[in-house]
């Protein structure tokens, strides 16, 4: 199978980010720079407050590292506006200071703050903070496009702003020690239920209705490592995937960290929670993870219960074409506000109509059911999917480049191809195979309107169609840069 390129303007490297650096000491922004560019990170830099908050404004970076020194303003008031801003407040702050006291530290969290690293910085922990804290917001403001294409097309209700007490699991090497945090947090939480779990108390939990909000793990249960084994588990079911969890752990333990953040740790905290200073500091963070939690919780309910019935293809599953072009919309928007590329791809499953004349129109929803399932295991959570046509589909992949996109569309017909779709009757298996055109969109001033780009693609699918079918063409693309 090869892929017929019918132009490609030189694509860009893959970026993992854009952080602004705002530190008023030239030789730290430098050193910084170094780092996160061998991260394979995109930097700006400001040496001021007042210039942080323009670039902030202009640039829209992903994540801000943010010192707390600066010669115009303290750094904890610029995060406190950044975090007020309702353009700049989904953005992570992590700041950073050469004094890393108690009462800074507190002051950043309750500022808005998402950490409070100390300098020098480590270099390990800070690259697995940015992932952590990135991932994360990657998933936030899909979430976010989602929802404001629902509210947007009638289906989101408006948000109450009634806040539920939160239950907290509090899961820690003994029982005394579990209690102990509890003592330490109620009085910094009073109206969240807080409860005592074992390691396995904790794995049974996930199957009930009355599942934590959170949990806060020790690092080490029992054995080095337990806790972090315990996280995974609990990341890995359903009921508990999208839970709070805040692993305990000692200063110092830097790899541990770095570990325990790579492997989805929400956020890490002292247990040293007899210190007040440290128990207020967890209380603050569980805090902040909370409203996160609770905002995507909230998402998540608004794009299901709106989209299911009005914007879904009942047949696949899938997003219809109803949803699937204003989305897209807000996919090119966000590329323009970031500068970032985007895919879209038009597939068509190659001799369809065969199919129906050879085995039947319900072989024929068959082989559609299963190929929609085929796309959606193998492409990310936040690429669109939808079904746009009779045998025809449309996917969208945020924030990638063309070389990514390109590979990602061999292996849809690879996985196509690889399996007959076997028909439910037990009647036989019917070879499948699909064509796929690809164009790109970008961020800059000339972005071509969202419905030239799905031409393009489309364009592109007839050139596959015609070359033979079962592969991918690239389209002629002015914004595949």
């Amino acid at each position: 199978m090869t892929a017929r390129v019918v132009a490609v303007k030189g694509a860009r490297g893959t970026v993992a980010g854009k952080i602004l650096i705002v530190d008023d000491v030239a030789t730290n922004r430098i050193v910084l720079k170094v780092k996160l560019s061998g991260a394979h990170y995109d930097t700006v830099q400001a040496s001021t407050g007042e210039a942080a908050l323009r670039l902030a404004q202009r640039e829209r970076p992903d994540l801000v590292l943010l010192d707390v020194q600066l010669p115009d303003m303290n750094g904890i008031d610029v995060c406190a506006r950044l975090k007020a801003d309702p353009a700049t407040q989904s953005i992570p702050v992590v700041m950073v200071t050469a004094f890393a006291d108690g009462p800074a530290r507190l002051a950043a969290l309750r500022a808005g703050a998402d950490d409070f690293l100390p300098k020098p910085l480590d270099e390990l922990v800070l690259l697995a903070r940015l992932r952590s804290l990135l991932r994360a917001r990657e998933t936030d403001e899909e979430l976010r496009a989602r929802e404001t294409t629902c509210r947007d097309m009638g289906f989101a209700e408006p948000f109450s702003g009634f806040t539920p007490s939160a239950r907290i699991a509090l899961v820690a090497a003994n029982r005394e020690a579990a209690l102990a945090w509890k003592l330490a947090l109620a009085r910094h939480l009073p109206n969240d239920q807080l409860c005592s779990m074992s390691r396995e108390e904790a794995l049974t939990e996930t199957s009930g209705n009355n599942l934590p909000d959170a949990f806060i793990i020790a690092a080490d249960l029992g054995r080095p490592g337990e806790g972090l084994r315990l996280m995974s588990e609990l990341r890995s079911r359903q009921g508990t995937r999208h839970s709070v969890v805040c692993i305990a752990l000692p200063d110092g333990m830097r790899e541990t960290a770095a570990v325990a953040l790579d492997l989805g740790a929400s956020d890490l905290i002292s247990p040293d929670l007899a210190n007040p200073a440290r128990a207020e500091e967890a209380a603050l963070r569980l805090r902040g993870q909370l409203a996160r939690k609770r905002i995507s919780d909230r998402q998540r309910a608004s794009v299901a219960d709106g989209l299911r019935l009005a914007v879904t293809d009942p047949l696949t599953g899938l997003y219809n074409r109803r949803y699937a072009l204003p989305h897209l919309a807000r996919i090119a928007e966000r590329a323009h506000a970031t500068g970032r590329n985007f895919a879209v791809m038009v597939l068509d499953l190659d001799l369809f109509k065969t199919v129906n004349d050879t085995w039947g129109h319900a072989a024929g929803d068959a082989v559609l059911i299963e190929i929609a399932h085929r796309l959606t295991c193998n492409l990310r959570e936040v690429d669109l999917i939808a079904r746009i046509g009779g045998e025809e589909f449309l996917v969208a992949m945020p924030e990638t480049t063309l070389e990514a996109a390109h590979i990602a569309a061999e292996r849809l017909c690879q996985v196509v191809k690889e399996r007959p779709v076997l028909l439910p009757d037990g009647r036989g298996a019917v070879p499948v195979t699909v064509s796929i055109g690809l164009a790109m969109g970008g961020g800059g001033p000339d972005d071509a309107a969202v419905s030239d780009l799905v031409q393009l693609a489309d364009r592109a699918l007839l050139g596959a169609k015609a070359e033979g079918r079962n592969q991918v063409t690239i389209s002629k693309n002015a914004n595949a840069a």
